[in-house]
């Protein structure tokens, strides 16, 4: 059974920084695109980031864009999502998801993921 375990998630004053972690079991990990979507109460599931099976191909949502930073160690069968400048906005809870398919390109759209960890929670205050 394919696991996702996210971790480093918590509560943070805006301005501040967190990194999330997602492990990766029992999955072809490497040669599989890996995505971050966060959910807000009240809120759709939306994309924060993706990266593909190398790391050469990464995208970003507009609204983290130069505070954010998406890696991946395929030894490892990590990938992290390095939070800076944290406003209020961005809390939520942040699901880590494996790509269906050995993909080039890195996805956006949730439906292009086969995988999904079980979240963790993100609070900044303000």
């Amino acid at each position: 059974q394919v696991q996702l375990v996210e971790s480093g998630g918590g509560l943070v004053q805006a301005g501040g920084s967190l990194r999330l972690s997602c492990a990766v079991s029992t999955l072809t990990f490497s040669n599989r695109p890996m995505g971050w979507f966060r959910q807000a109460p009240g809120k759709e599931r939306e994309f924060v980031a993706a990266i593909s099976w190398n790391g050469g191909n990464i995208v970003y949502a507009d609204s983290v864009k130069g505070r954010f930073t998406i890696s991946r160690d395929n030894g490892k069968n990590t990938v992290w999502l390095q939070m800076n400048s944290l406003k209020p906005e961005d809390t939520a809870i942040y699901y880590c998801a494996a790509a269906g398919a050995a993909w080039a390109r890195p996805p956006s759209r949730a439906a292009e993921y086969a995988y999904w960890g079980q979240g963790t929670q993100v609070t900044v205050s303000s």
